[in-house]
């Protein structure tokens, strides 16, 4: 009966061969090797130097960078490590070199040819948003993370549905039509069954094609969920609306205030620090109309200070301001910003990305651990200026025939150095 059958279904044989050649097309071949993400990788490696665009930050922007230089090899050879090129005479490096203020390019010798050849596409088609300055966002939602591309997963939905549509139809033509040359022939119709007799019928006969199916369907499953679970904890582009319009541009950047006025410990402890209301009124006492939004913002910081600004006295009762906190590490993760900040002389834009250039703060870095790990592999050490640790960097010279050594030969790759 099953062989009877399987014949007059023949059409079902069409399955195996449609369904693994539309699959093997369509589906991403990240699931036998995953493959480099141009955008996360410019973001963590590139963008707190560069920009996809015409506009300079730290480093010259990017745009038009591949008609500039030489050639392709020239370019991941620079990318590689900037100060090889630049020592060994070549003239385009030499002049990109004392044109940048003779700032070198941190050495990017831990991303593959395929990973820069990622960020290399992104640069070449980067974002419509990316490729010119975005407007300024004075009231953001309060987190906006960037969604996976999911449209060519939908696009295998839509096609598997139109292949077993396909099969349907042809299934009932083809049974109308058996059924109109028995009657011709006197023989009695041919037996109805219904689409899913049918699918179960063909995977008892196919049983290697429905192996092969299922195996399919795992592994891209399983791929998409380990990225999907890799991706839990990483907040990279959080950026909340907060409970008082605290614009760090006009403050960190036009009225160049400095950082540890208001992150008063970030040079003396593990913790930044959230500024507490009177650093506010230092000099908002005396300022009570701000360039964007007037009175409204700043009647907060009385409002919460119990600051009368008609009697100049602190008559009223005082309000928590509810700050909604930007970066955040989980508690397995040792961090100390003095650490950082005073003995390895790093900028706050290290991690925290131009801050000054924000009118709402954003978490501009992944701050995973391979990011960091990656910062300590290329970082030298700041041994000039740290007297306590004059005589361990000394030694560590010594053994490095006098050459600067970076944070990972000094330790900085040692699992209880961060989680203890």
């Amino acid at each position: 009966m099953i062989n009877v059958i399987t014949k007059k279904h023949w059409f079902l044989r069409i399955f195996p061969s449609a369904f693994l050649i539309i699959s093997l097309y369509f589906i991403p071949v990240s699931f036998l090797r995953a493959q480099p993400d141009g955008a996360k990788l410019f973001k963590a490696n590139c963008s707190s130097c560069h920009r996809v665009d015409e506009k300079k930050l730290t480093g010259p922007g990017l745009k038009g960078v591949f008609e500039r230089v030489p050639n392709q090899e020239w370019l991941y050879s620079w990318i590689k490590n900037s100060s090889k090129v630049i020592a060994s005479g070549d003239a385009y490096a030499t002049k990109i070199f004392e044109d940048n203020g003779k700032v070198t390019m941190t050495p990017q010798e831990h991303l593959s040819k395929e990973q820069i050849d990622a960020i290399l596409g992104y640069i070449k088609n980067p974002p419509v948003s990316l490729a010119k300055p975005p407007d300024p966002i004075p009231n953001p939602s309060s987190h906006e993370k960037t969604k996976d591309d999911n449209s060519t997963f939908y696009f295998l939905i839509i096609i598997s549905a139109l292949l077993f549509v396909t099969i349907l139809v042809l299934s009932s033509v083809k049974n109308s039509l058996q059924n109109v040359v028995n009657a011709k022939k006197g023989l009695p119709p041919a037996p109805e069954f219904g689409f899913r007799e049918s699918i179960g019928l063909w995977f008892q006969n196919h049983k290697v094609h429905t192996v092969l199916i299922i195996l399919l369907l795992v592994l891209y499953g399983s791929t998409k969920g380990w990225y999907a679970l890799k991706g839990i904890g990483v907040y990279q582009g959080y950026s909340p609306a907060q409970p008082i319009k605290f614009s760090h541009k006009i403050h960190a950047g036009q009225n160049q205030i400095n950082c540890v006025y208001c992150h008063h410990s970030a040079e003396k402890g593990k913790t930044a620090g959230i500024p507490s209301i009177n650093v506010c009124m230092n000099c908002h006492k005396g300022i009570s109309s701000g360039a964007t939004t007037g009175t409204s913002e700043i009647n907060k910081i009385y409002e919460a200070a119990g600051f009368n600004p008609e009697t100049q006295k602190y008559d009223k009762p005082q309000k928590p301001v509810k700050w909604i906190r930007v970066h955040n590490l989980p508690d397995f993760a040792y961090f100390n910003h003095s650490q950082h900040v005073v003995v390895g002389k790093q900028q706050c834009q290290t991690c925290h990305g131009k801050v000054e250039e924000m009118d709402v703060v954003e978490q501009k870095s992944p701050l995973t651990m391979g990011w960091c790990v990656d910062c300590h592999r290329t970082t030298k050490v700041a041994s000039s200026g740290n007297g306590y640790y004059e005589e361990i960097h000394a030694r560590m010279k010594s053994k490095n025939d006098g050459k600067d050594f970076t944070v990972a030969e000094n330790g900085g790759l040692e699992c209880g150095k961060c989680h203890y």
